[in-house]
């Protein structure tokens, strides 16, 4: 039997495990100072994009208001035009910078519908291609990625105007 290591998965896997996240992502990192540490791609008025730390596949971005709102219809509609327009931006960047065949693109809200950060409403864009499947996560429970995140960074950074 051969072996993936993964070793920083596990920091997912210890804070998945946490009945409740020790802060909000899609707030704290905007205010870092440091996009690229923060692996956001784009700012626009309302809204910005990032790459999810632990990916389903490389690019897999996610787009949230700036604002700390964890119910749809609570958004303004300003906050719901701003990150629609995001999210066509990031599918267009996705397609020119590495060509996936189709992309799956949605939101979990609520905890009981698989939000890891409930309170904070973000869709998340997952870009895919065909053969990106495989019995990894079915019997391994392991995700296999050929791109590192900061080599993703680097790919996605000049398509959101950077």
């Amino acid at each position: 039997m051969q072996r993936l290591w993964t070793p920083w998965r596990m920091e997912y896997i210890r804070s998945a495990a946490d009945e409740e996240p020790a802060g909000c992502i899609f707030c704290e990192l905007p205010g870092m100072g440091d996009d690229e540490a923060a692996l956001i791609l784009s700012r626009e008025e309302h809204a910005f994009v990032m790459l999810n730390k632990y990916p389903y596949n490389p690019g897999h971005l996610m787009v949230a208001p700036f604002r700390h709102v964890g119910q749809l219809d609570d958004l303004s509609d300003e906050e719901l035009l701003g990150t629609t327009k995001l999210l066509g931006h990031a599918v267009a960047a996705l397609r020119e910078a590495g060509e996936p065949h189709g992309f799956n693109i949605g939101m979990n809200v609520g905890r009981a519908a698989g939000a890891g950060i409930p309170d904070h409403v973000h869709w998340h864009v997952v870009p895919r291609w065909g053969g990106d499947h495989n019995f990894m996560p079915v019997i391994g429970q392991t995700k296999v990625l050929p791109e590192l995140l900061d080599e993703t960074y680097a790919k996605l950074r000049p398509h959101f105007g950077g």
